[in-house]
């Protein structure tokens, strides 16, 4: 069996920043459900809306409201596609310096398994966990495959 791209460390650094976690309808409800709250309260007390897209809030510290320092992700088995599918992003697979320039951030992924192993094994990852999705006015664009990420899986 062929090495591991990716192996999450749990470090939280995916989880910092702003702007950068969108919610489709699908991670609403999934999310939700995980909370025991009804869509509406889940949303007024942690996202808000960007365009026409809804996001997560950022806490105080500039992380995800839902991270937990030296935890990791306070709602993991309800975290939205987009926290899911990390790292394995459309740039990140189409573009190697992309997927080079993430390493000093993220140390799960693994330098040394090259990007064409990155590659196969992240569109492999997203397509057995049903996280590739359509172009659409919510669609997280990280997780909509381009015309060649689509041929080489034959979609």
């Amino acid at each position: 069996m062929p090495e591991s791209s990716f192996t999450c460390q749990r470090c939280g650094h995916c989880c910092e920043g702003t702007g950068g976690i969108v919610l489709t309808a699908r991670d609403r409800e999934r999310l939700s459900r995980h909370l025991g709250l009804e869509i509406l309260a889940m949303l007024a007390s942690y996202a808000e809306s960007a365009g026409d897209k809804v996001r997560l809030r950022a806490g105080a510290d500039g992380f995800c409201v839902f991270f937990r320092q030296g935890q990791g992700c306070g709602v993991h088995a309800g975290r939205p596609d987009i926290c899911r599918a990390w790292p394995f992003f459309r740039g990140n697979l189409v573009d190697k310096t992309s997927w080079e320039m993430i390493q000093s951030d993220c140390p799960g992924v693994n330098n040394e398994a090259g990007h064409r192993l990155f590659v196969s094994q992240g569109l492999d990852y997203l397509l057995e966990h049903g996280l590739v999705h359509e172009p659409g006015p919510e669609a997280p664009l990280a997780l909509v495959l381009g015309p060649a990420l689509r041929r080489l899986k034959g979609l």
